[in-house]
């Protein structure tokens, strides 16, 4: 999930502008079923992936990376089907844990994973599947747990079909961003923005991160990840934030919540001035203090 406001490259020309460091090394590693997994790497020390969320070719990363790597060597990825990595069909939440897995290993053979929204819920499936994961931390992975969500994330995933079905450009999009928050006034202004082409492109991508959510449920596996994990929201709730007014105020406490719970190793905590996309300067500190004990 992705508030609308943050398309791809958005966050490249933020960096660019405010003059943060380049990635010292552009490459790829080649996944189990032969897709080509595009990464960016910065920084020196410990290994550390970075795992974007909906709508995002790595993009919206890369301010993070720039502050994580005076600590670490980060590796950001743009997840498969998205920027310039491949997409192998058929699609399967199974490859891309193999692509996190090819990455780690290219990385040194273990790494610390930090993970926003939906790719959250991938880098919570690849810890339970095993993966050498040293300690990871997540950052609002929209689980639903009241009622009236659980019904609204069954509608979007019933009409993902319908919707790709149609091969009318912009269909997905316009079903994810009803679903989770965006009224007719936020899609319009989206549908008229200079980044609307950008999102269309990887739209297809959507049924990939609901895939790695499930039914939105917080899943049974949660309780066989034995990594310390951290569970992050932002303090700036939801429905202060453009394009997500339509969710609760609680929605991402209440999910981070039940992840806390049922991860045996899990603490949660807050991040301060941070909304869906989160400020780099308040949750880098944050994350990287849990990294290093």
């Amino acid at each position: 999930m992705a508030a609308w406001t943050a398309g791809p490259g958005r966050a490249l020309r933020v960096t660019t502008r405010l003059g943060w460091d380049i990635p010292e090394c552009m490459g790829q590693v080649t996944s189990k079923d032969g897709t080509t997994i595009a990464y960016e790497r910065q920084g020196s020390g410990p290994a550390l992936i970075l795992v974007g969320g909906g709508l995002d070719d790595g993009s919206e990363n890369v301010p993070l990376a720039a502050g994580f790597a005076t600590s670490f060597s980060v590796v950001n990825y743009a997840r498969r089907g998205r920027g310039d990595s491949g997409d192998t069909p058929p699609y399967a939440v199974e490859r891309e844990i193999e692509d996190l897995d090819a990455l780690i290993a290219a990385a040194g053979g273990s790494a610390h994973v930090f993970a926003v929204s939906s790719g959250g819920g991938l880098a919570l499936r690849a810890a339970a599947a095993g993966l050498a994961i040293d300690r990871l931390a997540v950052y609002e992975v929209p689980y639903a747990i009241s009622e009236e969500m659980r019904q609204r994330s069954a509608q979007f995933v019933a009409g993902l079909g319908p919707a790709a079905a149609s091969e009318r450009p912009g269909a997905l999009l316009e079903l994810f961003m009803s679903s989770f928050g965006s009224s007719a006034e936020d899609i319009e202004q989206a549908k008229n923005s200079s980044f609307w082409g950008d999102l269309v492109a990887i739209e297809h991508t959507i049924a990939y991160d609901a895939a790695c959510m499930g039914d939105y449920r917080p899943p049974a596996f949660l309780a066989r990840i034995t990594q310390p994990t951290l569970v992050l929201t932002g303090a700036v709730p939801p429905d202060a934030q453009p394009g997500m007014g339509g969710l609760p105020a609680d929605f991402f406490m209440r999910a981070a919540e039940a992840i806390a719970i049922a991860v045996p190793r899990a603490q949660q905590a807050t991040v301060e001035d941070s909304g869906h996309v989160a400020d780099p300067q308040t949750l880098v500190p944050v994350v990287t203090a849990f990294f290093q004990r």
